[in-house]
């Protein structure tokens, strides 16, 4: 697998410009794309279109967060639109991070409680078909690492692994599912994890 970024600027532009290096690795082993002319600097109204583009190279589209008005609803609008499959990470109702994406399992995304889940879905047999992938992506995002801090050969439910992280449960299920995506962790258990 390859690594492509699209932005939502001119190639000539990094936004935000802390990304300048990450720029550069992912230059090395795959691309940087945009569909804007050089010069065109990052405003809100280029993200949706962007987001169109990354909807329509993707085999299917994770939402592990959204408000009920985030910009993610509206790439996973497009996604459904460009025949792609659409998945969400369900969440406490009464959050407002949750509403985005328990809408969209009510209208019919897959939910996703474990990486096996888009596996399954996308009918991906190994996560090892990603080894290569998982060699380009970026570092740990700070919720991913705490998580992955907090856990060890010995098995731990996302229940005790959140009260553990003091993370509510919907964002540590987000990390979990990127970590198994990037093999360091996996499902021994319904909704029980041990890292890799």
């Amino acid at each position: 697998g390859r690594t492509i970024a699209v932005l939502a600027c001119g190639l000539d532009i990094i936004y935000p410009p802390e990304h300048r290096q990450l720029a550069a690795r992912i230059v090395q082993q795959g691309a940087l794309m945009s569909t804007f002319p050089l010069g065109t600097k990052p405003q809100a109204t280029n993200f949706p279109p962007r987001n169109q583009v990354i909807s329509g190279l993707a085999r299917g589209v994770l939402v592990t967060e959204a408000g009920i008005k985030s910009g993610a609803l509206v790439t996973a609008g497009h996604a459904l639109e460009q025949g792609r499959e659409v998945f969400a990470v369900p969440g406490n109702i009464t959050a407002r991070g949750s509403e985005g994406t328990n809408r969209l399992i009510q209208d019919g995304a897959h939910p996703v409680l474990s990486a096996r889940d888009v596996l399954e879905v996308l009918n991906l047999e190994q996560i090892g078909q990603f080894t290569e992938a998982r060699a380009s992506l970026p570092a740990l995002s700070e919720k991913e690492q705490t998580v992955l801090d907090f856990l060890s050969a010995e098995p731990l439910h996302v229940d005790e692994l959140a009260h553990r992280c003091g993370l509510p449960v919907s964002q540590v299920n987000s990390a979990l599912a990127m970590l198994q995506l990037k093999g360091m962790v996996r499902e021994v258990g319904r909704m029980v994890y041990v890292r890799n």
